[in-house]
């Protein structure tokens, strides 16, 4: 079951969390809205800071995000002019029947009670309209990637991403998989910054929180691909799922 603590702590770090994650790459964003019109109506579950809501704008969509964190919605203003994302949850999305031809979700649908979310997105949707999560996850192909994810607890990668979430229930078509690289370019200061919005060391203990610090002030000064690095390009594969409203 999905911890409430850990689901909204982020609100706390809201500023550091839209500054430091990284943002989801076009061609992503483009695959997961394949065949739609354009401007398509989209709605942003879990919106956050909005960086999924401003991806998808940019593209010349209307987005309405939806958010529970009071926060992370006050961020989203702040970051995303003229637009308000509205207080809701994937399990009670304030949007009407048919209304979007898309439901989009960025680094959000592992917090979501799944049954109530796919009902959701299916009134929301018209029929043929596109359900899509999206993960920005690390490469842990890369050795020095799989280290800072055992020592700063970050967990699922893309292969977890596919297999716990292949299927979205009755409403929908099979769930086809789309991946696609991409980098962000970060200090190793601004790294640390960008962990420090993680759900676990949010909601670590001190001694936790010290522990993993001190992990990651090792491995910068120790590891052969980070010692006396100015800046560090961490590697993402971003995993879209996408399934049809039948």
């Amino acid at each position: 079951m999905t911890d409430p603590t850990a689901a909204l702590s982020f609100g706390s770090a809201a500023a550091e969390y839209d500054r430091f994650r990284p943002r989801y790459p076009e061609a992503a964003l483009r695959w997961a809205l394949d065949g739609l019109p354009t401007p398509a109506r989209v709605v942003d579950l879990g919106a956050g800071t909005g960086i999924l809501t401003r991806g998808l704008s940019g593209l010349g969509h209307h987005v309405v995000p939806v958010e529970p964190d009071p926060g992370m919605r006050a961020q989203l203003a702040v970051a995303t002019p003229g637009t308000t994302a509205l207080a809701g949850s994937a399990e009670s999305v304030p949007v009407p029947d048919d209304a979007a031809d898309a439901v989009l979700a960025g680094q959000a649908y592992h917090w979501f009670d799944r049954n109530r979310a796919h009902a959701e997105a299916a009134r929301v949707l018209r029929p043929g309209g596109t359900f899509a999560p999206i993960w920005n996850v690390r490469d842990e192909e890369v050795g020095w990637v799989a280290e800072l994810t055992r020592i700063a607890h970050l967990g699922y990668g893309a292969g977890d991403v596919t297999d716990r979430y292949a299927d979205f229930g009755p409403a929908f078509t099979p769930v086809e998989v789309g991946e696609f690289a991409h980098v962000t370019t970060l200090t190793p200061d601004e790294l640390v910054a960008m962990l420090h919005t993680r759900s676990y060391w949010l909601t670590a203990d001190p001694d936790d929180r010290a522990r993993v610090d001190g992990g990651l002030t090792e491995l910068f000064a120790t590891h052969p691909d980070l010692a006396g690095r100015a800046t560090v390009e961490l590697p993402y594969r971003t995993v879209v799922l996408r399934a049809r409203r039948c």
